[in-house]
């Protein structure tokens, strides 16, 4: 079997994460970029399952600058066998709609029994590539699953919703998306680290997948508003002097918030 897992630099959470203002884009060179935790865990499925049945490849696949070598080296590091880096300029500022065919292509390239993505990324937030690339590929999608079971052609799993829990399966070949409820990742070993710098990498371009980033029939979307975050204002302070519920109420309806 071949389990090929997303995985994406995302800036570190406990960093300050700012936007340029004139393009637009996430301010990645003034924080530090780490792997994001929901693409550990997707990795930790996929490496679960492979310890336990010999023969599958896990392989991970990241649309990414050349600079982020490092989260795919520490992916290589926590177990899996090779790695896809797909880096073009033209990528810059990419939308979900371009991200999601350049990744549905390399997957095309490198061929899938399953696909492990995260929900969603902790940067974007846009929380449906995941069912974008199966849409592209044709292929079955269980989303948003808070547990994971993987046979020979088939994965199952719970989904949980409002006020219900749903068991999905599908037949493989498959793209599934995981929640933060799959147990947290390995720590690779200094010998897993070592050896991980011999393990393949290889850098497609989009030339080498066949996508055109400037396709006029496609669907694109563009930035044509930014602006900062204004400062905190400071609160409403109701001091009570016999009419605090008077002042309460009027607080709510001036704010719309009845």
């Amino acid at each position: 079997m071949k389990i090929v897992v997303l995985v994406k630099d995302v800036p570190d959470t406990y960093g300050d994460r700012k936007l340029h203002l004139e393009t637009g884009l996430a301010d990645r060179d003034s924080v530090e970029m780490v792997m994001d935790e929901v693409c550990e865990r997707s990795l930790e499925v996929a490496l679960s399952y492979a310890r336990k049945n010999a023969g599958t490849e896990v392989v991970v696949l990241s649309m990414t600058p050349s600079r982020a070598t490092a989260t795919v080296r520490k992916a290589l590091a926590m177990g899996a066998a090779s790695a896809v880096q797909v880096v073009d300029d033209a990528l810059t500022g990419a939308d979900l709609g371009l991200t999601a065919e350049v990744l549905a292509a390399a997957l095309t390239r490198i061929g899938f029994d399953l696909v492990i993505a995260g929900n969603q990324s902790t940067d974007g937030s846009g929380g449906v590539i995941a069912a974008m690339i199966a849409e592209l590929l044709d292929a079955p999608q269980l989303s948003s699953l808070s547990s994971v079971a993987i046979s020979e052609g088939a994965v199952s799993g719970l989904r949980a919703s409002d006020g219900a829990s749903l068991q999905v399966s599908a037949e493989l070949p498959a793209v599934i998306s995981i929640t933060e409820a799959l147990p947290e990742a390995r720590f690779p070993s200094f010998k897993d680290i070592m050896s991980a710098k011999k393990k393949p990498i290889e850098t497609l371009s989009l030339e080498d997948l066949g996508v055109n980033a400037e396709d006029p029939e496609a669907s694109r979307s563009i930035v044509i508003a930014l602006s900062e975050k204004p400062p905190r204002a400071g609160g409403t302070k109701i001091v009570d002097v016999g009419d605090a519920g008077e002042q309460l109420a009027d607080f709510l309806i001036q704010n719309q918030l009845t």
